[in-house]
């Protein structure tokens, strides 16, 4: 049980993004309180700042709506054990971190438990699935927001929400340096054009979309036989996934253990899947094609629910075409390569977009993880007013 002596969160992380965003977290809450312990579920960057984690974070790592089906045993399971974990020993406060799907479910059990809940990373009810406010609402006592255009439905269902901006925009400069970048990746000088690939960091997203970027990539290597290309790699089954793919088309590219960041400030232009990372590549300002491709039912699904114009971050914030998007059957070795090319070239002149990009990241610079930590404590002091 909760001791005077020891204040105990759990937090469960389902992906790479998350574990970012709970490092961040937990580092802020240990400043605030130090005698904090944390457990749950998490990657290695959460590992660093003292979580325990039940089991791997990648046993959550399931995209489209499809694909989760042949994992939905054991999604249970580990719930199922989250939980009792969480009666027998009720921690300070539950955070779930993104993984709707996974968390919300989880939440609204432990607060009908009478655990505080937190859920930091706003569901897309701004764009989708718009009638789960009404879960959310019943399943957390404070959200967490990551962008400004999301406060405003939680303020009309009256349920307390804390905008407190992206980790990463702290993290990364206003103003990159691309030299620099480069003799960290110990890239040579060179007049070339260096493209970067970032095909996704799961293995189904690799599976689905490094061969559709293999393809593109051929095609600018016949337009352009000076570019060079560097993928980085989140891991090593990664690293290998994309090795042979390339392999397969006869490709040449440099692969990076990790880096990713790195390897965007180094690159010239980048070719993205639809996630954080185009985020991320807003944030080191660089040129950018996004681009997805999913199971056809499972976009066929969403195809019909989605409520918004956009799917990548850096066009939802500035809610315009700010870059260019290719999904689905759009998607075409064809059309990435030449919009990729496109981009490229037309990007350095254009100061507009470049100055779109440094608002957008001024917008979210707001030190997330502490903001965070005290919207967390704050509501956890109400609480216990209320009680006494």
């Amino acid at each position: 049980m909760q001791t005077a002596s020891v204040t105990r969160y759990v937090l469960v992380a389902g992906e790479a993004s998350g574990d970012i965003l709970g490092a961040n977290l937990i580092a802020s809450l240990k400043k605030l309180q130090p005698n904090a312990i944390f457990e749950g579920i998490g990657g290695p960057l959460m590992a660093e700042q003292g979580l325990q984690s039940m089991v791997p974070m990648d046993r959550l790592s399931v995209m489209g709506l499809v694909e989760v089906l042949g994992r939905l045993r054991e999604l249970l399971t580990i719930r199922k054990n989250l939980y009792q974990n969480c009666i027998d020993s009720p921690p300070i406060a539950f955070i779930g971190i993104d993984s709707p799907d996974f968390n919300l479910p989880l939440a609204r059990k432990l607060k009908q438990a009478g655990i505080p809940t937190v859920h930091y990373v706003s569901p897309s009810v701004w764009a989708w699935r718009q009638k789960r406010i009404f879960k959310i609402k019943k399943s957390v006592d404070l959200m967490l927001a990551l962008f400004p255009f999301e406060m405003p439905i939680y303020h009309q269902h009256d349920i307390p929400v804390v905008c407190v901006g992206h980790t990463l925009a702290d993290e990364i400069p206003l103003h990159s340096d691309v030299n620099f970048a480069r003799e960290i990746l110990n890239i040579a000088p060179t007049d070339a054009p260096l493209f970067a690939i970032l095909p996704g960091s799961r293995e189904g997203e690799v599976s689905q979309l490094m061969p559709l970027f293999a393809q593109a990539m051929a095609l600018i290597k016949q337009q352009k036989p000076q570019v060079n290309f560097i993928i980085p790699a989140a891991n090593e089954a990664r690293k290998l996934q994309i090795k042979h793919i390339l392999e397969e088309f006869s490709l040449q590219a440099e692969i990076i253990d990790n880096q990713s960041r790195t390897v965007m400030t180094a690159s010239d232009a980048i070719l993205v899947a639809s996630g954080t990372a185009a985020l991320e590549a807003m944030l080191v300002k660089r040129p950018m094609v996004v681009s997805y491709r999913v199971n056809k039912l499972t976009y066929w699904i969403m195809l019909r629910m989605i409520k918004v114009p956009y799917v990548s971050l850096p066009n939802l914030l500035s809610n315009e075409p700010l870059v260019p998007e290719l999904l689905q059957d759009e998607a075409t070795p064809e059309n990435l390569a030449k919009q990729l090319l496109q981009t490229w070239k037309s990007f350095v002149d254009d100061e507009s977009i470049q100055q779109k990009y440094l608002d957008l990241h001024k917008m979210l610079k707001k030190n997330a993880g502490q903001v965070g930590a005290e919207a967390i404590i704050s509501m956890l002091a109400d609480k216990t007013a209320g009680k006494a």
